[in-house]
């Protein structure tokens, strides 16, 4: 039987896994890409470049779910639950 203590441990050993492999394909990409944005224009490593697209894009689908979560508990509240 796995504990909280032990799943605890095993999401912490993964995330230092995960952790570890994207140092690895940060140190590993460090060519330089040229990035435009709204009118922004610069130079960044492709390394980062790329974990701040990903990064973005996260937070982009964590808005989306949440919204939907509030839709959802919204609509719920509103239709009266039939007796059983």
């Amino acid at each position: 039987m796995v504990t909280r203590a032990g799943m605890a441990w095993t999401a912490t050993v993964a995330a230092l896994v995960l952790l570890i492999l994207l140092i690895a394909f940060i140190v590993q990409n460090q060519d330089a890409a040229r990035v435009r944005f709204f009118g922004l224009d610069g130079t960044i490593s492709l390394g980062i470049a790329l974990l701040v697209a990903a990064v973005g894009g996260g937070a982009l689908v964590a808005v989306a779910g949440a919204v939907r979560i509030i839709q959802l508990r919204s609509r719920n509240r509103r239709t009266p639950t039939p007796p059983p």
